[in-house]
């Protein structure tokens, strides 16, 4: 188990080891982690049209997806809750972020193009069985391995060259509680659901330790789990992110830590759209710091359950 770790976990160090000065040269590796995440997603779904019963296997992935989803979600907002109460932050709509979009959907198209490309992946599985292709799902599930330490390299140099010193972390305590009190909450929701889904305690870990990051969460565990489990995690990240979206306008006034925390690791991206539209410039630094700490911790947390 530890040496499964250790080589999952070498191309995130080594990726994290390597300075990137060049600014064509950072772009090039965002671009990268992109078309990764998109190929990797893709072959989930085909890995996923390789199951037996897909139909039966779906619904209940979905169920699943659910249920881990309310668990969670119950614990992070009532964890967030408290700490608003106990947090000196306050939104400023008055001082808003020049140009942040103001469309939930244009902020919310790179989650439903990730979405259509599993979908993709499926119908392009499912065509495969038809035409009984041999070896097309086993050849999806170690090509997506092979992308999954691509992946995880350049992951590791983008977090190393993002342009956030540990230093500016360390003094953002409004960023850091946040990301602490969400990571701590889910994990425990994980705990919770654990038995719910018939799991076992350190996998229940596994799937809340993405704090939101969907696109990896999903094919870490679904590398270790199975694709199935992959889509659960995949989808009770996503669920994330969509109600974030919908309860950061509605909360980030008088609940500013709540409405950063509860987007996860999207608050740095995804999420930061909306929050800078309706928390204003006050709210933007302690949302990059929040999401940065949760990115951070995420990949190495999920490996680690994953292989106990």
């Amino acid at each position: 188990m530890l040496s499964g770790l250790v080589i999952v976990l070498l191309p995130l160090v080594l990726g994290y080891l390597v300075p990137v000065r060049h600014a064509g040269l950072l772009a090039l590796i965002n671009r990268g982690v992109n078309a990764s995440v998109y190929v990797i997603l893709l072959l989930m779904g085909v890995s996923l049209a390789g199951l037996d019963d897909l139909g039966g296997q779906l619904s209940r992935m979905g169920g699943q997806a659910l249920m881990l989803f309310a668990v969670i979600s119950a614990c992070n907002l009532a964890g967030l809750w408290w700490l608003s109460g106990r947090l000196a932050l306050r939104a400023d709509p008055s001082r808003v972020v020049p140009g942040a979009p103001l469309s939930k959907l244009a902020a919310m198209a790179g989650s439903l193009a990730l979405v259509g490309t599993v979908v993709l992946g499926v119908a392009l599985g499912v065509a495969g069985r038809a035409l009984e292709l041999p070896g097309l799902h086993a050849g999806a599930e170690t090509l997506a391995e092979w992308v999954l330490y691509a992946l995880l390299a350049l992951i590791g140099c983008q977090l190393r060259n993002s342009g956030m010193p540990l230093r500016q972390i360390l003094l953002n305590r409004h960023g850091l509680a946040i990301a602490l009190v969400l990571a701590a909450t889910s994990l425990a929701g994980g705990l919770l659901a654990a038995p719910l889904l018939e799991l076992r305690a350190s996998e229940g870990l596994a799937l809340a330790a993405g704090f939101g990051w969907y696109s990896l969460s999903g094919i870490l565990v679904g590398d270790a789990m199975g694709p199935a489990m992959g889509g659960v995690a995949f989808f009770n990240d996503l669920a994330r992110e969509l109600l974030a979206f919908v309860l950061i306008p509605l909360v980030i006034r008088r609940h500013a830590a709540l409405a950063i925390g509860y987007g996860g690791a999207t608050s740095m991206d995804f999420t930061l759209p909306v929050i800078q539209q309706h928390g204003g410039v006050t709210c933007v630094p302690v949302a990059v710091v929040s999401g940065f700490i949760l990115s951070l911790l995420s990949p190495p947390l999920i490996l680690f359950f994953l292989t106990l």
